[in-house]
């Protein structure tokens, strides 16, 4: 993945899901993105992609803290669980490669569990 390619994946992802109110992009360069994935003013997706330093971050934020996350930094990945959002989960599962749409079937099925929007 690079940023030209997540750049891609927002707008298409943003179009295909209905609960996606709008995105914005924060920060741009050509090797660099930052987006904002809006579901509710206080509850959004934030995309974070730097191709310089092969480092891509998705997370689920409410009220203002994350409560859901992947991190990648070359080539290797952990995960931010609902229980445990500040630790890093190494396991099989916390290292396994998403996607932004991969990520956002994950946020699908933890909305629904904590009932949120």
């Amino acid at each position: 993945m690079n940023v030209a390619a997540l750049l891609h994946e927002l707008s298409e992802e943003s179009k295909r899901r209905s609960y996606i109110l709008r995105y914005e992009i924060l920060d741009q360069t050509t090797n660099l993105i930052k987006a904002r994935l809006f579901i509710s003013p206080d509850l959004f997706i934030q995309v974070y992609r730097n191709d310089r330093y092969d480092s891509t971050n998705y997370s689920l934020i409410h009220n203002q803290t994350r409560i859901f996350g992947r991190d990648q930094l070359s080539q290797v990945w952990h995960r931010h669980t609902v229980d445990a959002p500040e630790a890093h989960d190494k396991s099989a599962d916390g290292r396994k490669a998403v996607n932004l749409a991969d990520f956002l079937d994950e946020i699908e099925i933890i909305l629904a569990a904590l009932n949120l929007p």
